[in-house]
């Protein structure tokens, strides 16, 4: 599997997309060039485990769940859980569930400040989570709920900068990558693109990733993400 290498001296793309109000009309065919059938087929299977996995995931890792709560609770005021509107499939909107790891009076709900290393807003017990994922389970709600999907394309906040610039502006195709769902993992992740993108370069590796994925997609290409993440991250992952 190939993606194709981005540079920061790349072209610019025009903003074409940025003040259109969601639900955004996809412009391109992005669906892996399937019969209708097969496509049909795929995306049902990948439904199927999407919920047979998170609802499996969430009644085992319930006591996990509950004691990062608690532990949350304790440390620092305010609620377990933080939620944010993000991009969901189709440029629809919707409202992502985390545990909360950063403190509520310096938190930022827009999801605009990329969050860095030793980041003073991340609590004690948000660095702990944060460095190994924890901080993601609730999401397993969403994919349940069939918001997102365990792979897909990284769920982006609304107004979510590169480098200081919209997405929409660095990016032509941008909202090509809301065609499907997105997911709690994906090819980017994968392949250890994280952290924050602090150059164009970053942003637009990541998107052509979200792309490629897009383009290619199949449950064989989700089995093998999901199997890279989980080795990613028993690795010692890349999260802070």
């Amino acid at each position: 599997m190939s993606v194709p290498d981005l540079h920061d001296d790349a072209t610019d793309g025009s903003m074409g997309w940025r003040h259109i109000e969601p639900p955004i009309l996809i412009r391109h065919s992005v669906l892996p060039r399937k019969s209708g059938g097969s496509l049909r087929a795929q995306l049902a299977a990948k439904r199927a485990i999407d919920i047979g996995a998170s609802l499996s995931a969430l009644i085992l890792l319930l006591p996990l769940m509950l004691l990062v709560a608690l532990a949350i609770r304790i440390d620092s005021d305010g609620p377990a859980l933080f939620t944010q509107m993000r991009w969901g499939k189709d440029g629809r909107r919707f409202r992502v569930y985390k545990f909360r790891s950063m403190r509520t009076n310096l938190g930022d709900a827009r999801g605009i400040t990329q969050t860095i290393r030793d980041d003073p807003r991340i609590t004690r017990v948000g660095a702990l989570i944060r460095k190994a994922n924890v901080d993601e389970l609730p999401q397993l709600l969403n994919v349940l709920k069939g918001d997102m999907s365990l792979v897909g394309p990284r769920c982006h906040a609304i107004d979510m900068l590169a480098a200081g610039i919209p997405y929409e502006d660095l990016v032509p195709d941008y909202h090509r990558r809301h065609s499907m769902r997105p997911g709690m993992t994906g090819l980017a992740q994968m392949r250890g693109l994280r952290g924050p993108t602090d150059r164009p370069g970053k942003a637009r590796a990541r998107i052509a990733c979200d792309l490629h994925y897009i383009d290619n997609f199949s449950v064989f290409l989700d089995l093998r993400i999901m199997l890279g993440t989980l080795l990613s991250e028993f690795r010692g992952g890349k999260g802070f």
